[in-house]
């Protein structure tokens, strides 16, 4: 077999079969005919400020809408100051697109229930929120205009700048967050800090990552195979993380 059937055998295996398997499995579910129609109200998730007034950080993330909920979340950060209620940021695609508080803290996505992907509590999530509402500052696509659906930068590539610019947060988006791998081109490496994490990018549309937070990923149209080293498990297409 030469080296371009091995390639398109193992594209054809580790993307596109597992895609059209989400996809399948996504049509055949009931989903909200339109935004208008869909659920947008608080999951319950969240405790209320009164009952948890200390600081906190939450990372969440929740199954979009349509059939691209097969294959892709959206994700969003919420931070709570002692004392104080949450803040939640978000990027979408219209208007000026990093939103604050548009939506509940642990709000439905597309009638979705968010998961919480990150949950930090007391002094240590007190200490990175000044770092999490710098990082939102400093976001560089956050004029209008600034969304691209695909390969970003959409909402998931906000969120993965703020966890790039926040290392000590230690967390990775999951493999379903298209758009997470997204870099201008010219930056094609990314090492974090701790150098435990190398990411390789062209623009997002096709990468390697490896190291403690992504095991190995090979990334290709925003789609992700791989497998996980710490936490073993494979990683699938529109499926996401599978634990072992």
């Amino acid at each position: 077999m030469s080296g371009l059937k091995k390639l398109l055998v193992i594209v054809l295996v580790c993307f596109v079969a597992p895609a059209l398997a989400s996809l399948a499995v996504r049509a055949a579910s009931s989903q909200p005919g339109s935004w208008r129609s869909a659920d947008w109200s608080s999951a319950g998730i969240l405790p209320g400020p009164d009952k948890d007034p200390g600081a906190a950080i939450y990372v969440m993330a929740a199954r979009t809408g349509g059939l691209k909920g097969a294959l892709a979340v959206h994700s969003w950060i919420v931070t709570k100051a002692e004392g104080e209620g949450y803040t939640r940021y978000d990027k979408v695609g219209w208007g000026n697109p990093v939103r604050i508080n548009s939506y509940p803290a642990d709000g439905r996505w597309y009638s979705n229930v968010p998961e919480v992907l990150l949950a930090l509590h007391g002094a240590e999530a007190e200490k990175l929120i000044p770092k999490i509402e710098a990082a939102v500052q400093d976001y560089p696509f956050s004029g209008r205009g600034d969304y691209t659906i695909w390969p970003g930068p959409n909402s998931n590539s906000f969120v993965a700048h703020v966890l790039r610019q926040v290392p000590d947060l230690h967390l990775a988006l999951p493999p379903e967050a298209v758009g997470r791998d997204f870099r201008p081109f010219g930056q094609f490496v990314t090492l974090s800090p701790d150098w435990h994490n190398l990411e390789l990018s062209l623009g997002g549309y096709a990468g390697i990552a490896v190291g403690t937070l992504y095991g190995l990923e090979l990334r290709l149209g925003g789609l992700v195979f791989g497998v996980d080293i710490t936490k073993p498990g494979i990683k699938l297409p529109g499926f996401g993380r599978i634990g072992l």
